[in-house]
């Protein structure tokens, strides 16, 4: 859980004839992700054209199941995949069908558009057809009426009529819809260049007038009826098309998805390496240690000897290329994806899932501790559970947390008077929260000291594990100065040794003074210099980032505070007021505060925690998979 699964490099040398079943074996096992390797005793790339004619074939059949909706079929568990011949033969079949199915396909895209259009006719008819009269007729070129059809904001009628009347025109609305006016102007030739003014002042919009609608209404009525058959007629003539393709070819096409399926493997195999030379066809990649066993016996069973594989395990310098494979417990993989956005564990270095859980959890339980509060978060986690899936389980288990600490902190919904604190009230005990949120940041900054150093040892780089400010020597010096400010503070545990502690201090400064000094790489004058802002940097930086785990307790006491000022408000007014207010207030508590406590918990995890030794710049394990048609 804490580490990677353990990865061996494969590298399998068959026939190039064989290359295809090959990668659909690995591929149905799931256990070799393939990687480019440079040998320059294998120049040749003998799947390139392999998957050029895959890709080709794969993009038409993926337009064609667009167009026919047949469902990919299940793969037979003894289906073989299909060689460059057959893989060319169903290439050209699929571009003959394509083409049969494109004609009716661009066809159905006319009928759409028609339809389309046909529908604005409708809609514009629909406000032309209570003017009753044929449109032509009002916009004859030698008549002595000079007509317009147009919208104009409804506000605007009013006295765009009494203007349009003193030039002698009439307005007549037909129609309204969101604010706008549907009317027509009419009145003496002669007068247009005068009324355009007057139209455009007032925000008219002239409604140009399809030809297909300048006729009479009971004429325009019959030819949308008829163009409507139209398209349906057409349209059904298409369907029957598609349907007799489907009769006709559904068989062959389910058999060339289930072909393409089988040969996709290869193809993509191909685009990370699969090199060769001549008749020799080499695969190289990762597998996980456990799964080798019965990927021997799977190659062999296929094979029958011809073949040759090696293994051996990573280097220490292939650490960073290594893909990682974890597995993780139901009850962890919803905080993956939160560890996954910092960045992926690279193989070999400390997986923090597990304490970004544990610890994000308990600062959040500690921050926005209430019964209450933690109710309502556990009940919507709850609801929501079915729409957003294990994403719910964070708010789930974060609202258990939050209840926990509410009975530590005997506090709900804000009131700290109704239960009795298994603990603390950090109201009445703030510094002793205080006192708690630097010890724990103490011990979470030494954990990850020790993860970094863990790190650095499994990367082969020795001398920081030991020596660097964030290896050893820099938590030597953290306990040391830690304790030595303990012992001034007072602390019984620490008063009689606090020599001892400085002594500790001293020791891993100087260790990491020295180490800066032999790893920097200057003049005199600029390593000096380098080593003493590299070793002020680290006292700074470790106990900086110590005090930000006050932020804790200071939420903690936030939240309290919160709850007092609503309570305060409350009490000042009536019986509904109050209860309103109590209501309103812990609603805004919820989400302003919630909302606040997630985020800052998150930082806390990310730049106290992560920064320190996570690097975050490992590959994810993506092994050849069986898989339907896009």
């Amino acid at each position: 859980m804490f580490r990677a699964q353990p990865m061996s490099r494969v590298t399998l040398w068959l026939l190039a004839t064989e290359a295809a079943d090959a990668a659909l074996l690995l591929a149905r096992h799931g256990v070799f992700a393939p990687v480019s390797a440079h040998d320059e005793r294998m120049p040749e790339a003998p799947a390139e054209h392999y998957r050029e004619v895959f890709q080709e074939a794969d993009s038409r059949l993926s337009k064609i199941l667009e167009h026919c909706h047949i469902d990919m079929p299940p793969i037979p568990a003894d289906a073989v995949a299909p060689n460059l011949q057959e893989l060319n033969e169903l290439n050209d079949w699929l571009k003959t069908l394509w083409q049969t199915c494109s004609a009716t396909n661009l066809a159905e895209q006319r009928i759409e558009e028609d339809r389309k259009r046909l529908a604005a006719l409708r809609e514009t008819f629909a406000r032309l057809e209570t003017l009753n009269l044929d449109i032509s007729r009002l916009f004859k070129p030698d008549s002595l009426l000079d007509a317009r059809l147009g919208q104009v904001p409804t506000a605007n009628v009013h006295r765009l009529k009494e203007a349009l009347a003193l030039a002698g025109y009439l307005l007549s609305v037909f129609d309204s819809h969101e604010g706008q006016a549907f009317a027509v102007v009419a009145g003496p030739r002669g007068g247009e260049e005068g009324m355009g003014g007057v139209l455009s002042q007032a925000g008219w919009r002239d409604l140009p007038v399809p030809e297909e609608l300048q006729s009479h209404p009971e004429a325009v009525r019959k030819f949308l009826v008829r163009e409507g058959e139209r398209l349906e007629t057409s349209h059904a003539a298409h369907c029957k098309v598609i349907s007799e393709n489907i009769s006709q070819f559904g068989a062959r096409i389910q058999g060339a998805c289930v072909l393409l399926a089988l040969a996709r493997p290869l193809a993509e195999a191909s685009i990370n390496g699969v090199r060769g030379k001549g008749a020799l066809a080499v695969f190289t990649g990762w597998a996980p240690k456990n799964a080798l066993a019965e990927l021997k016996q799977a190659l062999e069973a296929r094979f029958h000897g011809r073949y040759m594989i090696e293994v051996r395990q990573p280097n220490v310098e292939e650490n960073g290329q290594v893909p990682s494979l974890h597995n993780y417990p139901f009850w962890l993989r919803p905080f993956v994806p939160l560890v996954k956005s910092y960045g992926i564990p690279r193989y070999g270095e400390f997986d923090p899932s597990l304490l970004f859980a544990l610890t994000y959890l308990l600062l959040f339980g500690a921050m926005f501790g209430d019964v209450g509060h933690g109710g309502i978060i556990l009940a919507l986690a709850l609801l929501a559970y079915r729409k957003i899936g294990q994403v719910a389980w964070v708010g789930i288990m974060a609202g258990v947390v939050s209840m926990g600490f509410g009975l530590l902190y005997g506090s709900i919904f804000g009131y700290e008077d109704i239960i009795e604190p298994y603990w603390l009230s950090p109201l009445h005990n703030p510094t002793r929260m205080l006192t708690v949120a630097v010890l724990f940041g103490i011990g979470f900054i030494v954990f990850t000291l020790l993860a970094n150093s863990w790190n650095k040892l499994a990367a082969g780089h020795i001398g920081e594990a030991l020596f660097d400010s964030t290896g050893l020597a820099g938590l030597f010096f953290y306990l040391g100065a830690a304790g030595g400010l303990a012992g001034q503070a007072g602390m019984p545990a620490m008063v009689h040794h606090g020599s001892l502690a400085w002594s500790l201090a001293l020791l891993g400064i100087a260790s990491v003074a020295v180490f800066k000094w032999v790893e920097t790489r200057a003049s005199l004058g600029e390593r000096a210099l380098v080593t003493a802002i590299e070793t002020l940097e680290t006292g700074i930086n470790l106990f900086a980032n110590t005090l930000s785990f006050m932020r804790v307790a200071a939420f903690s006491l936030n939240h309290v505070a919160l709850a007092l000022a609503v309570f305060t408000i409350a009490n000042s007014l009536g019986m509904a007021g109050h209860w309103i207010t109590i209501l309103l207030g812990n609603v805004v508590i919820i989400v302003l505060e919630g909302g606040i406590v997630a985020i800052q918990a998150l930082r806390l995890m990310y730049y106290e925690g992560f920064s320190r030794f996570f690097s975050g710049d490992g590959t994810e394990f993506v092994p050849l998979k069986l898989v339907g048609i896009k």
